[in-house]
């Protein structure tokens, strides 16, 4: 039997994936393989229900059950090191993210067609 997870600091089992979005991993290569969840599931030795749970971001798999699942519909994850962004940078990115999430929500005005000069198009001068 393997060891326990332990809780690290920041709250994330060892074990568990940071700052991976496994879900989305996950529906990226549902639709890559072109197979269904159930068989994708099958392959990968779970249900349906656990995938769905980890595509929809309600659980998080495992590194070793990531893996599995990758490798269960014909891929294989890379891991890159890159310098992590300044703490002041993490968090304006999150307040541009609320800020687009939050204008994405707002009522939408329909508007007519724009009224302005056709390109291209030359008029003739009155005549007089």
């Amino acid at each position: 039997m393997g060891a326990p997870n332990r809780r690290a600091s920041d709250g994330t089992r060892s074990g568990t994936i940071f700052r991976v979005d496994a879900a989305l991993l996950l529906a990226e290569t549902r639709r890559r393989s072109g197979l269904s969840r159930r068989e994708l599931a099958r392959r990968g030795g779970t249900s349906a229900s656990t995938w769905a749970a980890y595509e929809s971001g309600v659980s998080v798999p495992s590194v070793a059950t990531l893996t599995r699942l990758l490798r269960a519909a014909g891929f294989d994850a890379e891991v890159a090191l890159r310098p992590a962004p300044p703490e002041a940078d993490r968090e304006r990115a999150a307040k541009i993210e609320a800020l687009l999430a939050f204008t994405d929500e707002l009522p939408r005005a329909t508007r007519g067609a724009l009224d302005g000069p056709v390109f291209g198009h030359r008029h003739a001068p009155a005549h007089r």
